[in-house]
């Protein structure tokens, strides 16, 4: 079941392993599982970062899900309504690709992407491509041509912005006729504004 209750965290970072976040908000530290590329892209320990969130409630457990974007909670929230995929899949699945990249091993059906995820075989995999086809386009405002995806994040990456920021960036480009000289530039934009 998803639940919107708790959709973004803002605190203090005092400890992350693997998988996860630690976060200090109020005097209560809520540890916060996340792909792995969070982990490694979300800042250093003592900083306040602030995570969105997807909460999660099982019968045998509430877990807090953490991403730095919004495309790739929605993917996570998306990816975890296929029958077979529970969130430790999903973010494992999220921890090899970003949400632009799913988007575009989807977009081009590459079953072999999806089968390099550990915990994915081939019916996974197919199933995985069969359900996000449709599902993708209505839920992630990624723009569909891939290579701009990438030349974008490159550029970004090459003038010295975090993985992170690229990310965050490129998420926030919702004019898929602009060109790859425009986009870099809204891109740019959104960073220094924030």
């Amino acid at each position: 079941m998803v639940n919107t209750l708790i959709s973004a965290v803002t605190g203090r970072l005092t400890s992350k392993g693997p998988e996860y976040l630690d976060i200090e908000v109020s005097g209560i530290t809520l540890r916060i599982s996340t792909p792995t590329t969070t982990v490694e892209n979300v800042g250093d320990i003592g900083e306040t970062i602030k995570i969105l969130t997807s909460l999660q409630m099982r019968q045998d457990s509430i877990t807090l899900y953490g991403f730095i974007s919004e495309n790739d909670r929605n993917a996570f929230d998306t990816l975890i309504t296929i029958s077979g995929v529970g969130p430790r899949l999903a973010l494992a699945i999220l921890s090899t690709f970003d949400a632009a990249s799913l988007a575009s091993a989807v977009s081009a059906e590459n079953v072999n992407a999806f089968k390099s995820v550990s915990g994915v075989g081939t019916r996974t995999a197919n199933r995985i491509l069969l359900e996000l086809k449709g599902k993708m386009e209505d839920s992630w405002s990624i723009p569909t041509d891939s290579t701009e995806v990438d030349d974008v994040f490159d550029s970004l990456t090459a003038l010295g912005y975090s993985v992170q920021e690229a990310r965050e960036a490129i998420s926030s480009i919702n004019s898929p006729d602009l060109t790859i000289e425009e986009k870099i530039r809204m891109a740019l934009e959104h960073i220094t504004n924030r």
